[in-house]
């Protein structure tokens, strides 16, 4: 008898083990993850409908002006020429769960039918390998990772269970056995001549998605500039130098010391510029930014957050940053969440776009979504063409939309993953 009250319990922690771990991670996901709903119209309408003898019809007309000021409709005009852009989304951080780029989800923000919905030409994939308990944009130490519990119950390989740089190896993994098994829907990129390719080939009538690896974070070189060199192999081509805690390499804004460069991060500035990796500054102290754009041969990038001119905070860049980037020759990434824009709305995103445009002129503006990234939007990747009908609302030329929703982008892509030397020996 008690034998098998023994083999019972065993039989219930196995079966509530597998749950967790089939279940857990996507119900997690599914919680952090999230497309804003519109509000509810308020019960005085519905009230005041039911009074008039029409309810049901006064409530769907209510719903219906609630539904288009939360997220006004798209125009023929502006489907047509989202149609036609190329569209270029600096920040997403799908790599980090437990999802197959290529199967069509219902939750999160990314995944290769979305991004073709949304006439994506080229997303940049992020790894975030660490991030701290209880974070938050003002003041985080590196003594604690949720990251970790996320690695264990998704059931990654051991070698990511305790390290930083094992973690970027594998998402670098995941996204080039994504675009193998796409059969050419999805093409990672890694050189300006991939680049090119991936343009040639949607000019060319088909529509593939280019996907490039980035870092959120230079914490996964574990103290070791050589680790650079096993990244770069594995296609990193853009690199944010801190995340939401102060590393080896330099000082984060939502660090304790936030501090500029170190020693080590002078380094690895230099060798990424020369291999051809673009310098990520989203999440940089305001030491570690202004040494980096002093220091920059290269173009520069904030590859998402928003502006202090729209939305104060030590999350966004103040006028003398924009302006530093824009001097580099770099884009900034406006995000979609709250944080960045203090709205989620496409006008309130726009309206960052436009105070950028304003202060340093339209090139250096680009789209930096942090989809995935634990935020909640007001529309996933399938739904970009809202950013277009908003930049049409505010007055943005064709011209100036192009330049906002890829090109940019692009060009500074396009220079920034040439290595160095090459470079130089063309010119």
């Amino acid at each position: 008898m008690i034998r098998k009250i023994i083999l019972g319990l065993l039989g219930l922690i196995v079966i509530g083990a597998i749950g967790f771990f089939v279940f857990a991670p996507t119900i997690f996901e599914r919680s952090v993850n999230r497309v804003e709903s519109p509000p509810a119209e308020s019960g005085d309408s519905q009230a005041s409908a039911s009074a008039n003898g029409d309810a049901a019809t006064e409530a769907d007309r209510a719903m219906n002006r609630v539904s288009a000021e939360f997220l006004p409709p798209v125009s023929d005009e502006a489907i047509a020429l989202h149609k036609s852009l190329t569209i270029v989304d600096l920040h997403a951080d799908t790599l980090l769960w437990k999802r197959n780029l290529l199967e069509d989800v219902d939750w999160g923000h990314v995944d290769l039918g979305r991004l073709q919905q949304g006439n994506v030409a080229l997303q940049i994939f992020s790894s975030v390998t660490k991030t701290p308990e209880d974070m938050n944009y003002d003041g985080n130490s590196g003594d604690s990772d949720q990251v970790t519990a996320l690695v264990i119950g998704q059931l990654q390989p051991m070698r990511t269970w305790n390290s930083l740089l094992e973690r970027s190896l594998y998402h670098a993994e995941k996204l080039i056995n994504a675009s193998g098994a796409s059969e050419g829907e999805l093409r990672t990129v890694q050189s300006a001549s991939d680049l090119r390719s991936l343009r040639s080939a949607r000019n060319g009538g088909t529509a593939p998605v280019g996907g490039l690896f980035s870092v959120e974070g230079l914490h996964n070189l574990e103290g070791d500039i050589a680790n650079i060199d096993k990244l770069y192999a594995a296609g990193m081509r853009m690199a944010g130098l801190t995340h939401f805690f102060d590393n080896e390499i330099a000082g984060s804004a939502h660090g304790v010391e936030k501090g500029g460069l170190t020693d080590l991060g002078r380094e690895a500035v230099d060798k990424m510029e020369d291999m051809g990796v673009i310098i990520d500054l989203a999440h940089c102290s305001n030491a570690c930014i202004a040494e980096v754009i002093s220091m920059a041969r290269r173009p520069v990038v904030t590859s998402h957050g928003g502006v202090q001119g729209t939305c104060p905070g030590n999350r966004n860049l103040t006028d003398k940053q924009i302006r530093g980037i824009a001097a580099t020759g770099g884009v900034i990434g406006i995000g979609y969440w709250e944080g960045a824009v203090c709205d989620t709305s496409p006008a309130a995103i726009v309206r960052a776009m436009k105070y950028v445009r304003d202060l340093v002129g339209i090139d250096h503006i680009a789209l930096g979504s942090d989809y995935d990234g634990t935020v909640l939007v007001r529309f996933d990747t399938a739904g970009l063409a809202h950013i277009t009908q908003a930049l049409m609302d505010a007055g943005f030329s064709e011209e100036d939309i192009r330049k906002v929703m890829g090109e940019n982008a692009m060009r500074v892509i396009e220079q920034g993953i040439e290595p160095l030397v090459a470079a130089e020996e063309t010119s």
